[in-house]
């Protein structure tokens, strides 16, 4: 049985200089693979970026993986803000998509776990982990490292803002389960909507999608109208996980992370990889292949190349941003 279960204790902070034991199976070096044709891949960041790479687990046949969005592009396209490890601390730094060049750092803090651009560019909301607690924080996207708490006492992570930037929402762990919330940036006001987790706010409607973990224990993608009550499963599998839904830019399509399996002869390894759907829930189309972990997929802003942080490229299984093309 493949699973997907989010953590929401810590980001796995292993670059090249910590691989994990199972990584001496795969050869990291090589850019693409076979599957992979035509995907026009193209390295964003470079070894000294320190792009964190989250944590992935395997037992067997069966991978988990840390789900937290920990790249995104500024609305405008033009920068790239992704979580790096340095000194000991997570943060959030930028740097110009279209060149290669030293990056600016965004926050101040000591452990970033995702963030997530406002649809003006003028912010950035994050979770910081804070003991057995994570809380959720708005910075400016240009200016100070000063910092407004939007939530505290909780575990609360995965922030996304609304298309109107009126509520900002968040998946909070309590002890049944995981749900989604919101927080209404003008009144203060929480709520509390569905189960679920990674919310990713539609434009034009009260409707958000979420990932949840089914009855069989492998992630679903799910749209909710949280004005109607209406909930619809868009993607499950019998045999896949997914998790991370990210809507593109035309509302057409959703990018996910999901879970697959490698075969090496008689040797099956467990892997993470990037699916594409249509919102309808068709289509479904596996986009990478590579044995190294491919996860938080992030759209560009004409909806034309698909960021994500992958180990692939690198003989030290060191994580870097990825580029690649889309043309469903």
């Amino acid at each position: 049985m493949v699973k997907s279960i989010i953590k929401t204790n810590a980001l796995a902070m292993a670059m090249a200089l910590a691989p994990l034991a199972t990584q001496a199976q795969v050869d990291y070096s090589v850019v693409q693979v076979n599957e992979e044709a035509g995907l026009e891949l193209t390295r964003v960041t470079g070894d000294n970026d320190y792009v964190c790479m989250p944590e992935v687990r395997r037992s067997g046949a069966t991978v988990n993986w840390l789900s937290n969005r920990i790249i995104d592009i500024s609305p405008d396209g033009q920068k790239l803000a992704y979580l790096s490890w340095r000194n000991n601390t997570s943060n959030i730094f930028i740097k110009d998509v279209g060149r290669q060049g030293s990056s600016v750092q965004r926050t101040n803090r000591t452990a970033v776990l995702d963030f997530a651009y406002s649809p003006d560019g003028k912010y950035i909301c994050f979770s910081e982990k804070s003991g057995r607690l994570n809380q959720i924080y708005q910075t400016s996207a240009t200016g100070s490292y000063v910092c407004r708490q939007i939530t505290t006492g909780n575990a609360d992570y995965s922030p996304a803002y609304s298309a109107d930037m009126t509520e900002i929402f968040f998946a909070r762990q309590e002890n049944k389960g995981v749900s989604v919330w919101s927080y209404n940036m003008a009144n203060n006001f929480l709520a509390n909507y569905t189960r679920g987790m990674n919310p990713c706010p539609m434009a034009g409607g009260k409707t958000l999608l979420c990932a949840r973990v089914g009855a069989g224990g492998r992630g679903e993608i799910w749209r909710v109208n949280y004005e109607t009550g209406v909930e619809e499963c868009i993607l499950a599998d019998p045999t896949r996980s997914f998790t991370t839904p990210t809507l593109s830019p035309d509302g057409k399509w959703i990018l996910a992370v999901g879970s697959s399996v490698l075969m090496n002869g008689t040797m099956r390894y467990a892997n993470t990889d990037i699916f594409a759907v249509r919102t309808d829930g068709t289509q479904l189309t596996q986009l990478t292949y590579h044995a190294a972990d491919d996860l938080s997929p992030a759209w560009s802003r004409d909806g034309r190349h698909i960021y994500f942080v992958s180990q692939r490229g690198s003989s030290t299984a060191t994580a870097n941003v990825w580029r690649m093309a889309f043309g469903l």
